[in-house]
């Protein structure tokens, strides 16, 4: 595995970070038991990983908590999340860190972040939210802040591009994938000059995933035009990453594209299968990919801000 460091946290983290969220929520979504959920991150951890996501609304913090109870704990990077969905008071935060603290069976919290932010709650969290977290923190109950973004209605990142205006957040959760590379411009170039550490959510989701759904999103962004026909193919649009010395398959390149992005620190996987795990590991391991293909990627995808890859 390879290791890079968080931003100012100095954290040191692995590249790839298992996610206890997204549509599967570590297989719990798709029915699979508890100690196969367990067993996919124990597998993850075994190859390296030391970064795990989760959140309340996930409800996988305690299946989290039963996997790192047989590990030295400072050797692993936990984040968790607090919903910011409906008014939220400091109390809530209170209760809620509590909780978290109790399901991962830990005494803190290495980064703790307000969950899918949206423009328009941002200052009200600002003013009324954040001074308890950082007294969380001078508790010792949370080692850094973080704050995530909800990319599905926020596609070009304006609650991000808002709160890189505040000093506040040593972690960002951000939304980046092939399809979607607006945070290139929109967020990268603030969050490398503030060193503020970047998780990246939505490399892989249906779009990535499956061929039916991609060519939804091609036809809907050339209807917006976002994305100009003539660039691509749209029989097999992403066709051309899938040769000798490129990718193996299109999720393949969706996380090799998105760990050698400027700005990028922990790339999130997140899936209910042990074998697609093993795959996901591959390929974060893998060589980059030819620069031309990555550069015929950002031109043709280098208007588009307007869908997440869902």
């Amino acid at each position: 595995m390879k290791y890079t460091t968080l931003g100012r946290t100095g954290l040191k983290v692995s590249v790839m970070g298992v996610g206890c969220g997204g549509p599967s929520r570590i297989g719990q979504s798709t029915g699979i038991s508890e100690e196969d959920s367990v067993a996919i991150i124990k597998h993850a951890l075994k190859s390296g990983i030391n970064f795990i996501d989760t959140a309340e609304v996930y409800r996988t913090e305690s299946i989290v908590g039963r996997v790192i109870k047989d590990y030295e704990r400072e050797t692993l990077i936990i984040s968790t999340k607090k919903s910011t969905w409906g008014t939220i008071k400091p109390k809530d935060v209170v209760n809620s860190l509590e909780r978290s603290l109790k399901n991962l069976g830990t005494d803190y919290i290495d980064i703790y972040h307000l969950h899918g932010v949206i423009l328009q709650d941002y200052e009200y969290l600002l003013s009324d939210v954040v001074p308890t977290l950082l007294e969380m923190r001078d508790q010792g109950k949370i080692r850094y802040l973080g704050i995530t973004e909800r990319f599905n209605a926020d596609s070009n990142h304006s609650m991000l591009e808002r709160a890189l205006q505040d000093d506040v957040w040593d972690v960002m959760m951000v939304g980046f994938n092939i399809l979607n590379q607006s945070a290139r411009y929109n967020v990268f170039p603030k969050t490398i000059e503030k060193n503020i550490g970047v998780l990246i959510m939505f490399a892989v989701r249906l779009a990535l995933s499956r061929l039916k759904r991609l060519a939804e999103c091609i036809n809907e962004l050339i209807e917006k035009e976002q994305l100009n026909p003539s660039d691509i193919d749209q029989a097999n649009p992403l066709g051309f990453l899938m040769h000798k010395k490129g990718a193996i398959n299109l999720v393949d390149a969706a996380y090799r594209f998105c760990r050698d992005e400027l700005g990028t620190d922990v790339i999130i996987s997140g899936t209910g299968k042990i074998e697609h795990m093993k795959a996901n590991i591959d390929s974060i391991l893998r060589p980059s990919l030819p620069e031309s293909d990555v550069t015929k990627l950002k031109n043709i995808f280098r208007n588009v801000d307007s869908i997440s890859g869902q």
